[in-house]
């Protein structure tokens, strides 16, 4: 026992924990800890009506912390953090316990075990609460300014939305001239808009706003500061250095399109090409499909080209990148409404044009195209024989019978891959998923932020987009941005990592530990000890372990709350 007085709220979540948790059962147990004084169970802790309820308790029975037993803290940090502050309690002596997560949805086919281990979980829970103390959040300026990385449409449209907002951008793109791969197509699905119409007109928007500065062959080589105020450092091509300092920083650097190895799907044979380089190509010939001079009477498109590989296929991309079957649809009807009688014949594994863009798919076959299934066992193959292309295929829609077709081009559907930025990562320090593109902090709940407080990632730098989902991240990181620069100050999370100076004798281990570059030394006395940077500090924990005074803990978990905790669940186990 401690002294304290805490509360605890035990969640049924309707039916997704109690369904597999007796919750009366958590709540009776936990009741008994001695620094326990009121508990309760609610259908949804998350509701108005619950929050009132305990809001009332911590009033009433003047508690000092409280425990949540409900769902995952990613979900509802903040929205018991402010139920806490309402009540006049300090919103760092709450604690979230996962125990649907962890518990009722793992563990559906043993009532009694989830049960136990949620129980387990709870008491963990109170033993941390129970040496929680009051934390006081830090509060940052910040300069109405922000860098946007790569001037695609996802990067223009992000400029002029902040333009929009009073924030000054500063644009970069690495290329000679902005627009990205988009201003190379033709017409795009699903409005038939042509890419570099499209295009032209963000460029020529982005160059009249005043307060957008727009930098051509110029990439971003160094990043220091923090969030809020950033220093940057330009580099242009001819090796000239910009410094600016900015709040925030978007990057929108975009993809490159798979370049098929030499003799994948007869890559490298005349008359095999890639889907960009069909969209080219009909841009290019507006009235009239050709290629090399001659007229395009029949298109075999093969799908899935650098996507959906084997985890054994080497250097392959096991991800799908879901905009090739809509592209290629609509690029189908294209080439119809250019001369119908071309023949058009897909040969897929799944055909994924997905939600409204199903209709593409849809006014192809209405259109004529002919679309045949292979599978990844028996993938179609391309030859060049007696001067032609010959493509045979075993087609599963009719009993794996084989199919040979003679077409005059033969067009590789391919995906998206990450586009090379080892330096843009070494400066910012960005992650990088499982897939090679940029990885973002939660793909639902916080799907265009970093680790990287005030770095956000938008467009096809995060995975295969098309054009309108490009647009539409472009936009939340915007709507991100302006949360955090508009006010002029943020206000950061206190549980970050503390030295103790009594204890360090800066051995520099903790230095090495930490990604984030938030621990420096410092004087202290007639000595040097470690200092940790709050604002960079993300209180991941890296540098406790390594300490070999223990000098170094996180606060809201410390070194004492992390014993209580396994100390709590151990006496369960004995």
């Amino acid at each position: 026992m401690t002294g304290r007085r805490l509360g605890v709220v035990v969640c049924q979540c309707g039916g997704n924990i109690s369904d597999y948790v007796d919750t009366e059962k958590v709540r009776s147990e936990i009741a008994k800890e001695g620094d326990v004084v009121a508990s309760q169970v609610q259908m949804f802790a998350c509701s108005d009506a619950a929050q009132q309820s305990v809001i009332q308790e911590i009033r009433e029975k003047k508690l000092d912390g409280v425990v949540v037993c409900s769902c995952s803290p990613k979900l509802h940090t903040a929205t018991f953090r402010a139920m806490a502050q309402r009540a006049g309690l300090n919103p760092y002596e709450y604690t979230q316990v996962n125990i649907r997560e962890q518990c009722s949805w793992a563990h559906t086919h043993d009532r009694a075990a989830a049960t136990e281990k949620a129980l387990k979980l709870a008491r963990a829970g109170v033993a941390k609460t129970a040496l929680s103390v009051p934390l006081e959040r830090m509060r940052v300026e910040t300069l109405p300014q922000a860098l946007v990385v790569g001037a695609g449409v996802a990067g223009l449209r992000a400029a002029l939305a902040l333009s929009d907002l009073g924030i000054s951008v500063h644009l970069i793109e690495r290329a000679a001239e902005a627009g990205g791969q988009v201003a190379r197509w033709g017409t795009l699905f699903p409005n038939d808009k042509v890419g570099r119409e499209l295009v032209d007109g963000l460029i020529d928007e982005v160059r009249r706003r005043e307060n957008v500065n727009l930098y051509l062959s110029t990439e971003l080589v160094e990043k220091t500061g923090r969030l809020g105020e950033f220093a940057v450092t330009l580099r242009t091509r001819t090796g000239d250095t910009i410094g600016l300092k900015v709040g925030a920083i978007v990057v929108a650097t975009g993809f490159d399109p798979y370049s098929p190895k030499e003799g994948e799907f007869g890559f490298g044979l005349e008359g095999v090409i890639t889907l960009p380089e069909l969209k080219e190509l009909v841009a290019e010939h507006p009235g009239r499909l050709e290629y090399h001079g001659r007229p395009v009477r029949s298109i075999a498109y093969i799908y899935c080209v650098g996507s959906r590989d084997g985890a054994d296929t080497p250097g392959g991309h096991t991800y799908c990148s879901r905009y090739c079957c809509s592209a290629t649809s609509h690029l189908a009807t294209v080439v119809s409404g250019l001369d119908p009688t071309v023949h058009q014949f897909h040969l897929f594994r799944d055909v994924r044009t997905y939600g409204k863009y199903e209709t593409l798919y849809e006014r192809a076959l209405r259109g004529g195209s002919v679309y045949l299934r292979y599978g990844e066992e028996a993938r179609p193959t391309v030859t060049r024989e007696e001067g032609g292309l010959v493509v045979r295929v075993k087609d599963r829609l009719m009993r794996s019978e084989e199919v040979e077709m003679r077409p005059d081009l033969v067009v590789l559907v391919t995906g998206m891959v990450p586009r090379e930025n080892d330096a843009l990562v070494r400066a910012l320090k960005l992650p990088i998923g499982q897939d090679g593109f940029f990885h973002e902090v939660h793909v639902k709940l916080r799907p265009v932020e970093t680790v990287v407080d005030g770095v956000y990632i938008v467009g096809a730098a995060q995975g295969p987009k098309n054009v309108a989902e490009s647009v539409s991240s472009a936009l939340a990181a915007v709507s991100k941005t302006g949360g955090l620069l508009l006010k002029g100050y943020v206000d950061l999370d206190p549980l970050v990592a503390k030295v103790d100076p009594t204890l360090c004798v800066w051995c520099d281990e903790c230095t090495k530990a930490c990604p984030y570059g938030a621990v420096a030394p410092v004087d202290y006395g007639d000595r040097r000890i470690a200092e940790v940077n709050g604002v960079l500090c993300k209180g991941e924990g890296a540098c406790v372990p390594v300490c070999p005074k223990q000098a170094i803990s996180v606060q809201g978990y410390s070194n004492e709350q992390i014993h209580a905790m396994i100390d709590a669940l151990a006496a369960e186990a004995t």
